[in-house]
């Protein structure tokens, strides 16, 4: 435990939570491959909490060669069967398809802008974001809105909001953090 005082939602008892609040959580961190990583997670963590999703990330890095944006893009129904038989991850066929197609727009939006990031600097003129107490925003819903015309899949403006968070776009520390 710590006599740091942190933002509401982390279970102080949660090693694996504060650690990500403290050292991840609305850290700005723009590398493509860190973006794509999150992304995967954010995709399957839809309809779980945060938690297990940290408690099964190395099980999802292994699973998903590293988070190799080129091999995921590339995963045939050999690999899907493999991933669906894997029982350190979280099973979903319609989850694990949309990671694959995701991984394919990933790649065209950052042939397209020069990186991830540069597309969504379009959308913020690279600047940092700071709210707190939301669960979506405008930001979000115009991201999620170009990103499925792209083709993009199991997004919506609440998990693309906190992928923004996690990746520092948007800081949402509230002020009694000691990260505020």
């Amino acid at each position: 435990m710590s006599d740091k005082t942190r933002c509401h939602w982390v279970k102080e008892s949660s090693d694996i939570l504060r650690k990500y609040h403290d050292e991840e959580y609305c850290v700005p961190n723009f590398d493509d491959d860190y973006l794509f990583e999150i992304l995967v997670l954010v995709n399957f963590q839809s309809g779980l909490s945060w938690e297990i999703m940290l408690i099964k990330r190395e099980a999802f890095r292994e699973a998903f060669d590293g988070f190799d944006v080129e091999k995921v893009a590339n995963y045939d129904d050999e690999k899907i069967e493999e991933l669906l038989s894997n029982e350190s991850i979280i099973r979903n066929r319609n989850k694990i398809n949309a990671v694959i197609n995701n991984a394919q727009i990933f790649i065209k939006i950052s042939e397209e802008y020069g990186s991830f990031y540069d597309y969504i600097k379009t959308f913020t003129n690279g600047e940092i974001i700071h709210e707190r107490s939301l669960t979506e925003s405008e930001l979000s819903r115009d991201m999620v809105s170009d990103l499925r015309k792209r083709g993009m899949k199991y997004l919506g403006p609440v998990t693309m909001y906190s992928y923004l968070q996690t990746v520092g776009v948007i800081n949402s520390h509230e002020e009694t953090c000691f990260l505020y």
